[in-house]
């Protein structure tokens, strides 16, 4: 329940839609537009759907991370509609932000399983700064961790004392940090690897120059750096949104909302409707080690 001091508390209002900005009782401080809800809801569905069509006709089922996630993204804006016509719903509000918010951390996993797969597609395992599977295990752990913190921190900030909603706000914004620091990292860890494989192996570079454009591994290569830049737009402008607290400026504007979390997320995965892995890589393709001694000892 909403205090606005120590001594006084407010009761929600009799009518929710009269002045959302100023209603204590409403979360987002203002009323979401079901015209916007619904577009964004019919899209991450489509793609969600177009994807799991894909991942069992065309393969790629290590890409199934983002197709769930995709499914649980729109679940986020399910609710958004019953924000519409329930604005001061805290169940509602807790399950609309819980979904909206965790649900890329299944975007970035698949972007950290895609890297090592493309290295080893294309043999050059060793251009990527650490092994593919210290790789992979270093940054998949690092994004159930910060998805943890942010949980946490996402939980007890819906508390109704004053305290632990700004303990938990702390600790969600903690999260989001570290996820943006961790995908930045990685997403610098990929444009080495591109840039190393340009200058170092230009065979490699050049080799799939004659096959169409869903046979050249480039492509793919280009539809993970669109997706990396869309998550970092993304990733910044939570936590630039998070940094102002949940009644800033940012967070209770819905055209942010859609302009800098939304159309980036649909724009990182939609590029796979395009450019779906499983048309570059197939599951039955062959393995490239990262250790040369290993790979000759399971050849045996």
């Amino acid at each position: 329940m909403p205090v606005v001091d120590s001594q006084t508390v407010v009761g929600p209002p009799v009518n929710p839609f009269l002045d959302p900005k100023d209603d204590l009782y409403n979360p987002l401080r203002y009323i979401a537009s079901n015209t916007l809800t619904a577009i964004a809801f019919a899209l991450v569905m489509l793609i969600a759907l177009i994807q799991t069509f894909y991942t069992f006709r065309h393969g790629a089922k290590w890409m199934l991370v983002m197709v769930i996630g995709g499914y649980t993204y729109a679940v986020g804006f399910g609710c958004r509609f019953g924000l519409h016509y329930h604005p001061d719903s805290e169940g509602t509000y807790i399950a609309e932000y819980m979904f909206i918010v965790l649900s890329p951390c299944a975007f970035i996993a698949a972007n950290y399983v895609l890297l090592g797969r493309l290295a080893r597609h294309i043999s050059c395992p060793t251009h990527v700064l650490l092994p593919i599977q210290k790789l992979t295990l270093v940054f998949v752990s690092s994004d159930v961790t910060t998805f943890l913190i942010q949980a946490t921190g996402g939980g007890m900030s819906v508390s109704r004392t004053q305290t632990q909603q700004q303990t938990g706000s702390h600790i969600f914004l903690a999260g989001l940090v570290l996820q943006l620091v961790s995908f930045t990292l990685f997403s610098g860890i990929y444009i080495r690897f591109l840039y190393r494989v340009y200058t170092l192996e230009h065979d490699v570079w050049e080799r799939d120059k004659a096959k169409p454009w869903y046979r050249d591994w480039r492509t793919l290569a280009t539809a993970l750096a669109i997706s990396c830049i869309g998550i970092l737009v993304r990733s910044g402008y939570r936590v630039a949104e998070l940094s102002q607290g949940f009644q800033g400026y940012l967070a209770t504007t819905e055209a942010f909302f859609y302009a800098l979390d939304t159309l980036p997320l649909v724009v990182a995965i939609s590029v796979y409707v395009l450019f779906w892995p499983g048309w570059f890589i197939k599951d039955g393709t062959k393995v490239v080690h990262d250790d040369p001694k290993r790979s000759d000892l399971e050849s045996l």
